[in-house]
């Protein structure tokens, strides 16, 4: 009677496998970037984020936050998040129109409320199964920081850099 319990539960196991398996292979499974990520995805991704992001929370900013470091990081921001985190105005580009799930517009939806470590390990590590590409391949720790700098203070920027800011701008 045991190992007919055991036999099921392996069998039960074997067939979510081969099910799971089948749902990928066949196509079933969306791929593409215009079709919203379901409930499983979602989940799914937000559980591990948050399990991954927990490597942050220790993490201090080596960078003072004076008006030149924040000026290095609106530079950055303009060249590298921009595009896709908007300007000033937190208008989504086309090319933030178009990722799924929507990149947040920073200008409007902020992340002052995250620690600085946090959001330095966004950008280093990027995000999975979103447009949120790592950078610690293409920037220095410094300029990371510098992006976390102003992206942590960028609804409250002292007058030089909040100029920056407006300047620095894109069309």
């Amino acid at each position: 009677m045991v190992k007919g319990f055991i036999l099921g539960i392996v069998v039960a196991i074997a067939a979510a496998i081969a099910g799971g398996y089948f749902f990928v292979t066949s196509g079933a499974m969306p791929a593409g970037q215009d079709v919203k990520p379901g409930a499983l995805e979602k989940w799914a991704a937000k559980k591990s984020l948050r399990a991954a992001l927990r490597d942050a929370q220790g993490l201090k900013s080596p960078v003072p936050s004076t008006d030149d470091n924040l000026s290095a990081g609106i530079a950055l921001y303009v060249a590298r998040c921009q595009i896709c985190h908007g300007g000033p105005d937190g208008a989504p580009s086309p090319i933030a129109q178009g990722l799924t799930p929507n990149a947040p517009q920073l200008a409007k939806d902020g992340v002052e409320d995250d620690p600085e470590g946090t959001i330095y390990w966004k950008i280093a590590h990027g995000i999975r199964f979103t447009g949120m590409p790592a950078f610690r391949q293409t920037l220095s720790d410094r300029e990371m920081w510098q992006i976390a700098l102003f992206a942590k203070r960028m609804s409250a920027l002292p007058p030089g850099a909040r100029q920056a800011w407006a300047v620095g701008r894109t069309p």
